[in-house]
């Protein structure tokens, strides 16, 4: 039976990466490498413990023994490198951890799996490119201009991983997705951030004047298209996977008024993000023609499941609204889990 090693698998993208494969790939057991940092502790994976082919590993990516013997142990055949520090508030204000999990882990990594796997697939992000202005989108071949430290981690940790493919004949590939949203995102993010705090008749904040624009992608079609890249991907290769939609950022938080049925008068601007991207977009023709994947889940309907799930699930969100995360909110805003702390847009 093949063996894949999941890391961070207990976040959003990893958890519902490890359910598809549970789920569509009968054949594969899979073990999931977590350290459980503050954002993978809602329980995400509750539903798959006790699974016949899902095994736990608690570790930290960037501890060298724990990650050799969890090799030698499991064997894997192939890795889907999830781990990493993602907010862009919390790199601006904690660079270093983000240095940390996503260039020196990654390099750990890189290390302990050379010579001994068949296939590992990096997971990046648009935000390497930089900002785009009003037209025109990414390709593959865009040059990496990162604008944030978190940005700046993953695109040092794209090199690295690109340095083993040419130097050492790593059969890595790397897929760089544009934002994403959908059920168990961590509400620092702006979707849930946005619901949390409407659902709660809270203020919703807004950079600026809301003008950013996103390209969206729900997690699933992600999930669909790390998939396609870790089967039928290119040693070597980078894949964008995009989903169709782009929205400014007040358009987006209007629509999610709207589903809940508030008003619009609960945006709230805040000042703007030191640095904030104007816009991002991707070119996915190269995934489509080479993988054969294309988004499934127009943002209407995305929005309207994810929407729903939070309606459904208060417990999930008392869960992970812990004492870390109104002592990051108390840190940086001066007050546990404001009316209207900033969100990564």
């Amino acid at each position: 039976m093949p063996r894949w090693l999941i890391t961070g698998g207990a976040g959003f993208i990893g958890a519902h990466f490890i359910r598809l494969l549970l789920a569509e790939r009968p054949g594969v057991e899979v073990l999931n490498y977590d350290a459980l940092t503050y954002s993978a502790r809602g329980g995400n994976l509750d539903d798959c413990a006790g699974h016949p082919r899902y095994q736990f590993a608690h570790a930290d990516i960037c501890d060298h023994e724990r990650l050799a013997a969890v090799m030698a142990w499991f064997r894997p055949d192939a890795i889907v490198h999830f781990a990493a520090e993602s907010h862009v508030d919390r790199s601006l204000a904690q660079a270093a951890a983000f240095v940390r999990t996503n260039v020196l882990g990654t390099q750990t990594l890189i290390d302990a799996a050379r010579g001994r796997i068949e296939r590992f697939l990096h997971v990046s992000t648009d935000e390497v490119y930089g900002s785009l202005g009003p037209t025109g989108a990414f390709t593959e071949e865009s040059p990496l201009a990162p604008n944030s430290p978190y940005a700046a981690s993953k695109a040092a940790s794209d090199l690295l991983v690109r340095a083993a493919s040419h130097s050492h004949g790593f059969p890595a590939i790397i897929t760089r997705a544009s934002n994403n949203y959908g059920p168990q995102q961590f509400p620092e993010k702006l979707i849930p951030l946005a619901v949390m705090n409407a659902l709660e008749n809270r203020a919703v904040p807004l950079y600026g004047t809301g003008t950013n624009v996103r390209n969206w992608i729900f997690v699933g079609d992600h999930c669909r298209g790390i998939l396609a890249a870790l089967e039928r991907g290119a040693p070597g290769a980078v894949y964008n996977l995009g989903g169709d939609d782009e929205l400014e950022n007040r358009t987006l938080l209007e629509r999610l008024l709207g589903l809940l049925g508030k008003s619009p008068q609960l945006i709230q601007p805040v000042p703007d993000r030191p640095g904030h991207d104007l816009r991002y977009a991707l070119d996915s023709s190269r995934a489509r023609r080479e993988l054969g994947w294309a988004p499934r889940v127009p943002l209407a309907d995305g929005l309207a499941q994810t929407v729903e799930w939070y309606r459904t699930h208060p417990q999930w969100l008392a869960r992970v609204r812990d004492a870390e995360f109104d002592d990051y909110y108390r840190q940086q805003y001066g007050a546990p889990c404001p009316p209207s702390p900033p969100a990564r847009h």
